[in-house]
């Protein structure tokens, strides 16, 4: 089992800046990938930027340039740095891990106003 908690969302103007953060406890040595996704209402979840164990990253579209992926294993921990952010950028973000099935945080809100 694999608990992920995740911090950091919060209310931001356009424009500004929020860092994103996934601690994972639990069996968290067994993961393989983390990621971020994002979920507004009505919609499905998509995904925004993933991280593997040897740290290749794959971003979104919306988000290359902007966001920044990156992981702590010795915390087990992954983070986003979200800049530049934007009215569309308001979902709640969802953390992700890759074990022998899918894990999931319970969400935080980003709010960017405009």
């Amino acid at each position: 089992q694999v608990q992920l908690v995740e911090s950091g969302g919060g209310l931001v103007q356009a424009g500004g800046s929020l860092r994103l953060s996934c601690a994972a406890s639990g069996s968290a040595f067994r993961i393989n990938a983390m990621g971020w996704y994002c979920q507004g209402p009505g919609k499905q979840r998509e995904l925004v930027a993933t991280i593997t164990n040897g740290g290749y990253t794959y971003y979104g579209d919306s988000v290359k340039g902007r966001f920044t992926i990156s992981r702590d294993n010795a915390k087990n921990t992954v983070y986003m740095q979200m800049n530049s952010l934007k009215p569309d950028d308001t979902d709640v973000y969802y953390c992700r891990a890759v074990v022998e099935r899918l894990y999931w945080g319970q969400g935080t809100q980003v709010t960017v106003s405009s």
